[in-house]
């Protein structure tokens, strides 16, 4: 499913002519087979965010290659990243990012609507989601009227609605309370064995990384499995 091979990336800073080049990730290679939940932990500063950032075509690497599907995306133009990340990506974040102004059921259906789908078909697939994940008495209400596990569960529904293979997750507990973060690693565990979606987990919490198949550990931009490093 995701493959990376060999991946480094680096920083240039400071003025134009006396630039510094600073390593954030060195030489990082995994898979991430079909279907697994695989966390990546790490401190603030690690290269977790970077890591994500470069799995999702956000920002290219500086050496080496990544995989998906078998398709080398690493090469990708920006316009082709896009049309990729729409068709099998969905993406949860720790501050959830969702739009304010939109509701619930507006913020769900974003995707759908950025795909084409015609009105009537979006409002079934979106209540039919929300209902599914405990969301159908809120579909009206705005996200500074929910909880934060609610919201979360918004931000979740909105990457499931594309029915991706991939969700990559970016500290999804990062701003919840224990039990909460309980009811949202359940839901995640549960979404992985009803339907098979492979996670990439970025975390610092061990709470999280208990749930996965795989775990990883970046320190310094080096990349571990188990405590051991991985050959490159």
């Amino acid at each position: 499913m995701i493959n990376v091979k060999q991946l480094s990336h680096s920083f240039k800073v400071g003025k134009k002519g006396v630039e510094n080049e600073i390593s954030v990730l060195k030489n990082v290679s995994l898979t991430i087979n079909k279907g697994e939940i695989a966390s990546i932990v790490g401190r603030s500063g690690s290269g977790k965010s970077t890591l994500l950032h470069l799995l999702s075509g956000y920002i290219t690497p500086t050496a080496g290659e990544i995989e998906i599907n078998g398709t080398r995306v690493s090469a990708f133009s920006e316009k082709e990243w896009a049309k990729f990340r729409l068709e099998h990506f969905g993406f949860i974040f720790q501050n959830f990012q969702l739009i304010p102004s939109l509701t619930t059921f507006e913020n769900v259906e974003l995707p759908l609507t950025l795909k084409g789908i015609e009105p009537s078909e979006r409002k079934k697939q979106v209540m039919e989601l929300l209902t599914s994940v405990g969301l159908n008495q809120h579909v009206d209400h705005y996200p500074n009227e929910l909880s934060g596990g609610q919201q979360q569960r918004v931000s979740i529904a909105r990457a499931l609605i594309t029915k991706p293979e991939i969700i990559l997750a970016d500290e999804p507990t990062g701003s919840l309370d224990s039990e909460t973060e309980k009811d949202i690693l359940s839901l995640i565990k549960q979404l992985n064995n009803e339907q098979g979606i492979t996670f990439v987990i970025i975390t610092h919490d061990e709470e999280v990384a208990k749930i996965s198949d795989q775990r990883y550990e970046l320190q310094d931009g080096v990349l571990t499995k188990g405590g051991d490093s991985i050959a490159v």
